[in-house]
């Protein structure tokens, strides 16, 4: 009852704690899309950001990381009625913490990158910059935090989803919403085969779609928990 009550709170405060600096970087540095555009771009509008911009990126990073404790317990409360949660949760694990490590990059390398770039009078110095910059969006970025990090969320929600169906703690309905959010989601991995492959058909809306949604279920289940949890304390003692 308690552990239901606790996965429940960091469900919910994990969600919110994204939503909120995703947000702020929605409205305030033009996120997600200007992960698209030309180098110069981004740098200069980053430095153009401050300090401001630093701390939500950091924010964005950290304030997720409830969420990582909560697959934990997730995985320990089910493992013993559905051993495929323990590797399940595993990939849970890896999934916020690679996503963590991609997010930082915004905060120890890319304030780097950026104030070089602005501040460099000739052009070859912001050439040098331009290919750092790239190489370390594409492998911090586009590799570990979207690649791997959305591709093992929608691994672990799937799986999840269904355990936590078979087990009574999730309704049919929010089960599927899951199963869509993910199915969304994936779709986004198409934008990331399109930085290596010109051409390549993507669906713009899926990546922000996906997200978001996987964000309201996230939620939704930890109200759900929070109510399994009255639920079970309320049933007379046997």
């Amino acid at each position: 009852m308690k552990r239901d009550k606790t996965i429940g709170t960091l469900l919910i405060v994990g969600a919110v704690g994204v939503m909120i600096p995703y947000t702020v970087l929605t409205l305030t540095f033009d996120y997600p899309d200007i992960l698209r555009q030309d180098t110069g771009s981004i740098l200069t509008a980053f430095h153009g950001g401050g300090v401001s911009l630093i701390l939500t990126w950091l924010a964005f990073a950290l304030l997720g990381f409830p969420l990582i404790v909560a697959y934990s317990m997730i995985g320990q409360k089910l493992e013993l009625q559905r051993t495929e949660m323990r590797w399940v949760t595993v990939l849970g694990i890896i999934s916020g913490i690679v996503q963590i490590i991609g997010l930082l990059r915004w905060v120890f390398i890319v304030p780097v990158l950026a104030a070089n770039y602005v501040n460099a009078a000739e052009p070859a110095p912001r050439e040098a910059i331009s290919v750092s910059f790239m190489v370390i969006h594409q492998f911090g970025g586009v590799l570990l935090g979207e690649h791997l990090g959305q591709l093992l969320t929608v691994i672990w929600t799937i799986f999840t989803a269904y355990a936590l169906l078979k087990t009574a703690i999730i309704s049919r309905w929010l089960a599927y919403f899951a199963y869509a959010a993910s199915f969304i989601y994936l779709l986004a991995q198409a934008e990331l085969l399109a930085t290596v492959v010109p051409g390549f058909p993507t669906i713009d809306v899926a990546g922000f779609l996906g997200s978001t949604l996987w964000l309201i279920w996230i939620m939704l289940t930890g109200i759900q928990f929070l109510k399994h949890a009255d639920i079970t304390s309320n049933q007379p003692a046997s």
